[in-house]
């Protein structure tokens, strides 16, 4: 694994540092499992009475506790996904252009479908800070004859937007970032992370970002850092949190998409990150494309991976830092 995360390093630029034995990621042994061939492709959320919910196919699908699938909530067209802090789950939905809520009894309350009047793009993936604001991306992905946000020059916009608790929207980044996809708050509200995931254009950004997040929950643009550049593969999409502050990034190709994605060796998989932003550990999942992660099992130490529809497992060692449910 070791040696795989030094070729990779050097492939990206990178100079790879490695954990001390004490502070291994994966749990003694492990190693990615595959668990199903579809129905997995976006946004796991784990849930401790119901088990695992992902998008794929068109609906929000659900693996119990036991492994048996069934169709949680068809016709969502739904991408990422989220508890928040009162179990209720937040649910990206680019098919119908809004961010909505399923509340505990069963309603779906709609918290954002357009900004200043105009419809969104595809809310594609969600963060929650410390006050239970709600951060979400606003990227076009294929057909982008439908948008409707621009700024007054005409350039179309695909921005990332915090939804308040009194329900207000609130545009917090517009061109910094090429393309927004996944994106994750620290525990500490101190800072915001992007992954800028343009894999469709010549010359696209495939980078991960980190911004410093105010107190009012905007972001200072000018504190923007660059963390990682995947340059010629896929670049990153959801990620997660551990306890100890590490970033789980889903990213990479294992075989050429061209004519954009060009890279040509194995860099599919989880690319896990120290607080820091150092690149600590990869694990390859054999499978194209990896789209997101997620912690679960009671003791949030089973890490879920979606990837071309498949689902993976791998035990780690350290826990998840989940909204909900929280260790």
């Amino acid at each position: 694994m070791l040696r795989l995360t030094a070729f990779l390093s050097v492939l990206l630029g990178l100079s790879p540092i490695l954990v001390h034995a004490d502070d291994q990621i994966l749990a003694p042994g492990a190693k990615p499992e595959l668990l199903q061939e579809q129905g997995a492709g976006e946004g796991p959320a784990w849930h401790p009475q119901l088990g695992l919910l992902t998008s794929g196919d068109g609906n929000i699908n659900l693996r119990d506790r036991t492994g048996k699938r069934s169709v949680y909530r068809e016709g969502a067209g739904s991408n990422g996904l989220l508890f928040d802090r009162q179990g209720r789950l937040v649910i990206c939905e680019p098919v119908k252009r809004r961010v909505s809520r399923l509340e505990a009894d069963g309603t779906l309350t709609v918290l954002a479908d357009r900004y200043e009047g105009k419809h969104f793009n595809q809310p594609n993936d969600l963060t929650i800070d410390g006050k239970n604001r709600i951060y979400f991306s606003d990227p076009c992905y294929g057909d982008r004859s439908q948008m409707e946000l621009a700024d007054a020059a005409g350039r179309k916009i695909e921005g990332v937007y915090r939804i308040d608790l009194n329900g207000t929207v609130t545009r917090i980044i517009t061109h910094e970032v090429d393309r927004p996809n996944g994106l994750i708050v620290t525990p500490d509200d101190r800072y915001l992370f992007v992954a800028d995931n343009n894999n469709n254009e010549a010359g696209g950004a495939r980078k991960l970002w980190r911004f410093e997040l105010r107190a009012d929950g905007t972001v200072d643009c000018a504190s923007q850092k660059l963390i990682h550049d995947w340059k010629a593969t896929r670049g990153p999409d959801g990620m997660k949190l551990d306890a100890a502050g590490r970033l789980f990034v889903a990213a990479g190709l294992n075989k050429p998409n061209p004519p954009h994605e060009t890279a040509d060796s194995p860099t599919a998989g989880i690319y896990v990150f120290s607080p820091a932003g150092q690149l600590l550990q990869f694990i390859p999942i054999p499978r194209d494309e990896t789209t997101n992660c997620a912690f679960g099992g009671d003791d949030l130490k089973t890490l879920f991976v979606t990837a071309g529809g498949t689902l993976w497992s791998v035990r780690v060692n350290t826990p998840g830092r989940p909204v909900w449910p929280a260790k």
